[in-house]
């Protein structure tokens, strides 16, 4: 069934922008709004505007839409989203302009606006009014049709003079003319558009029907002798457009809410902040006009306009959008925050950082746009089998109405009406859409970003997983593992030799340093006075150092650096040395070694995926000894160490090489090729940004134990997909043969055709709803 944006105005109603209107749209200030600037390869730029729809009602609109666009100078590419009813256009800036973007949809019958957050909330706003009208004037007719109509089902032959039974069926025309031309105007303008490209609607088997009935029943009023007979179906023809826009209301609110969690996530940014001068006075000015540098007042339930630092207080910060994280984190003076987060408990004061696309907000807006304007490969298979399927069913109508006049000429119009209501796909248009964008937005809400719709369905045949070992299922640092003190110092108590290390340590930003000055023990620190405190690039650090009284010349870094005489036997674990100078010879007194830091939900992320049956594969670039001892941890039999990237990607290939289905999840700009090669790429959040890029699927939250999550997601999609698909293939077998041999009138096809649309939809709903069964695999 078709949405509630399709009770929109026909082209008529959709005017030609006003010179102020496309001043305003083209003016590259409003316009940082909803579009992005990405090069174009050859040193220029191309604009990607997101453009809201409206008027959009069938699988076909979309395609029309785009074609329309296409036709424009210098538009580069179009993507519709019937279920979002949203665009994404890209063009070129030195050939078009955004109102020539714009006037080319309204040509085309549709409705354009630029997709900010006040014009999505206007326009759905406005839509559901005239919706509620237009089921307003028919429910109203229909009720008083239906009551001049009762008395010619009930009374018997002789009760109701000749002159009352017309006089009825005038009143019952008169009601009806309401409904036609206001009612029931979206169908025709969507069938007249269609008609108008050269393409078949799935309005146009609805208008036919609702036409060829009035226009019968016209007839059968004003002469009931004539080629039409004397039956009208005024009560049935008032009562299906009721039915149609009552389930069309209903059905557009679950529509609505399927792609609510999407459309949050890029509603976040408020229109307008408080910008502080040198003196602290505060002013409200638009969002756009920020500049890295300003300083912004951020009020408790206000979201971050921009990437920032805390230079005012403290307050709790929503990061749920970031991170998937429903707890709040906290951020006080120094720490930075993002745009699209929401400020939680107290005023602050942020200065701004980073603006527009340099935003982690915008980066990952980018990546719902592509999300709500993608029409997977099967979706578009679906659009390609609805224009023939239209074509068989006016050819089937026909026929019926033609075998009927041979057979009952009196029951063959509304046969022949029955069998095009009853036969619309409408629910087989909506079954796949509708699921596909309610997942996305619940996965979206846990922090997992799908960019590609086909992934998901992709997801469902997955037999290996696999993974990066450094940065991705391991963290991005180091931790400290062992201390060995190798020999006792006279004034140097073993207990203070890792002391002095780490106050040495924090002299450097190298990571083993940082890792090092970590986990040393804070006590004692103030008792540690360094004095000609050199780095030396690629060797480590040197310094004299006061400690416990005793003076010590002191150096930490490599085993040459430090005096390791055989220097050919070494830990397997990445290290340092701490050594000092006695007897006029550096000497090694400690050893610290590292090893990489498993992410916390690592060993049960990989164990939900070998629950659900899949097979895990480690592939590292390094040593065999770490990666080893990783693959254990997290249980994986397979694992590869001092893997190339073109090792990785040989991997891959061997596994597809025997039919197998492949989900890789890496992090690096290394794993680019071997992410766009798997049949299913996965990238986290802090991962490269050509990583990301290639990635069909983006796990903002660095979760690997949302991988189950993300699986369990896509097979519960899939599933009411095929549900979906199933019931409207079921429901039209079941109707068509009623509607042939009669059994079926056209109100009850109504009835039958705006059930089946809602009830697909509200199936495609139950993906919305928070499971609270174990995870994936478990019993």
């Amino acid at each position: 069934m078709s949405s509630l944006a399709s009770a929109t105005p026909s082209p008529a109603a959709a005017p030609a922008l006003s010179p102020t209107q496309a001043a305003a749209v083209n003016d590259p200030e409003q316009q940082t709004v909803f579009t992005q600037w990405i090069d174009d390869g050859t040193g220029g730029e191309l604009g990607q505007s997101r453009l809201l729809l409206s008027g959009m009602h069938c699988s076909a609109c979309a395609g029309l839409i785009e074609e329309a666009l296409c036709r424009v100078d210098g538009v580069r590419a179009a993507e519709v989203s019937g279920a979002a009813q949203r665009a994404v256009v890209t063009w070129d800036p030195r050939r078009t302009q955004v109102s020539a973007l714009i006037e080319a949809v309204r040509r085309a019958g549709y409705g354009a606006f630029p997709d900010t957050g006040a014009q999505a909330v206007a326009l759905a706003t406005r839509e559901t009014r005239q919706s509620i009208w237009r089921l307003f004037v028919a429910a109203f007719c229909m009720m008083q049709v239906m009551m001049y109509a009762t008395p010619a089902y009930v009374a018997a032959v002789g009760d109701i003079t000749p002159d009352m039974v017309q006089l009825l069926r005038w009143a019952s025309w008169v009601l009806t003319l309401p409904v036609m031309v206001f009612a029931a105007g979206p169908f025709f303008s969507g069938a007249w558009r269609g008609l108008r490209e050269g393409r078949i609607s799935m309005d146009l088997p609805v208008a036919l029907g609702i036409g060829v009935t009035f226009v019968a029943s016209s007839a059968a009023t004003f002469d009931a002798r004539g080629p039409f007979g004397s039956d009208v179906y005024f009560d049935s023809l008032t009562m299906f457009v009721s039915f149609l826009f009552g389930a069309r209301v209903l059905e557009s609110r679950a529509r609505q809410r399927a792609a609510q969690s999407l459309d949050s996530v890029m509603r976040r940014l408020p229109d307008a902040v408080e910008r502080l001068d040198a003196q602290g006075q505060g002013t409200l000015v638009p969002s756009s006009a920020l500049v890295v540098g300003d300083r912004v007042r951020v009020h408790a339930g206000q979201a971050f306009a921009a990437d920032g630092r805390v230079v005012e207080g403290r307050t709790l910060v929503d990061e749920a959008m970031l991170s998937g994280e429903s707890r709040p984190v906290d951020r006080a003076v120094g720490d930075e925050v993002s745009a699209g987060c929401i400020n939680l408990s107290a005023p602050v004061v942020m200065q701004v950082l980073q603006l527009g696309a340099q935003t982690r907000y915008q980066r990952i807006v980018s990546l719902v746009e592509r999300a709500l304007t993608e029409r997977p490969a099967f979706i578009l298979a679906t659009d390609r089998l609805a224009a023939p399927f239209l074509w068989a069913v006016l050819v089937l109508a026909a026929a019926a109405g033609g075998v009927w006049m041979a057979i009952d000429p009196g029951r063959a119009l509304w046969v022949a009406v029955s069998v095009l209501i009853v036969t619309c796909p409408c629910a087989l248009s909506l079954g796949a859409p509708v699921a596909l964008l309610a997942s996305a937005g619940e996965l979206a809400r846990r922090g997992i970003l799908v960019q590609r719709l086909d992934a998901l369905e992709i997801l469902t045949r997955v037999q290996d997983v696999v993974f990066d070992k450094t940065g991705t299922v391991t963290e991005d640092r180091l931790a400290l593992a062992q201390v060995a003190v190798l020999r006792p110092v006279s004034g140097l108590a073993d207990a203070r030799v890792q002391v002095l290390a780490a106050v040495l340590a924090r002299q450097s930003l190298h990571p083993l340093s940082r890792a090092l000055a970590q986990a040393g023990p804070p006590a004692g620190d103030a008792a540690v006075v360094l004095d000609a405190v050199r780095e030396q690039p690629g060797q480590g650090l040197q310094a004299r150092a006061q400690i416990d009284g005793g003076v010590f010349s002191v150096r930490l870094g490599g085993p040459g650096w430090c005096g390791l005489v055989d220097a050919t036997v070494l830990p397997i674990r990445p290290a340092v040395w701490l050594a000092l100078e006695l007897e006029g010879v550096w000497q090694p007194v400690g050893r610290f070694e590292f090893d990489e830091v498993l992410r916390p939900d690592a060993v049960a992320g990989a164990a939900g995926l070998a629950r659900a049956g899949l097979a895990l594969h480690l592939f590292s670039g390094d040593q065999t000894a770490s990666v080893e001892a990783m693959a254990r941890r997290l249980g994986i039999a397979d694992a590869r160490a001092r893997c190339t990237p073109q090792d990785k990607l040989a991997g891959v290939e061997a596994l597809q090489a025997t039919g197998r289905v492949v989900a890789m999840v890496g992090d690096g700009i290394n794993d680019a090729p071997v992410l766009a090669r798997a049949d299913v790429s996965i990238a986290l959040g802090t991962a490269a940004a050509l990583a990301q890029a290639r990635a069909d699927v983006i796990v903002l939250s660095d979760r690997i134990e949302d991988l189950p999550v993300l699986l369990d997601t896509a097979r519960r999609t899939v599933a009411i997909v095929r549900q979906n698909l199933r019931w409207a293939l079921f429901y039209n077998a079941a109707s068509v043969p009623l509607a042939l041999v009669g059994w079926l009138p056209p109100w009850l096809a109504g009835i039958g055709m705006a059930g089946s649309s809602l009830v697909v939809v509200l199936n495609a709903l139950r993906l919305t709803r928070r499971r609270t069964t174990t995870p994936l695999g478990k019993a």
